[in-house]
């Protein structure tokens, strides 16, 4: 059996600290986008961003640490 495929092996890939990290930089990431005075397409896509980081750190909370 696979090393991924193990109840471990899930547990270590479904931990709390760097999917919160990384729906934090996605957050962050959508702001920035919306204050941005250059690029239309980057503001277009600001709230999208906003909104994926903050439904995906809603879920991640769930996690176990």
């Amino acid at each position: 059996m696979a090393a991924g495929a193990t109840g471990a092996g899930r547990r270590r890939l479904l931990r709390r600290g760097p999917w919160e990290l990384l729906a934090t930089v996605l957050i962050g990431l959508g702001v920035v986008m919306l204050m941005q005075p250059f690029a239309m397409t980057l503001f277009t896509y600001s709230f999208i961003t906003i909104l994926t980081g903050t439904v995906m750190f809603i879920i991640v909370s769930h996690f176990p640490e």
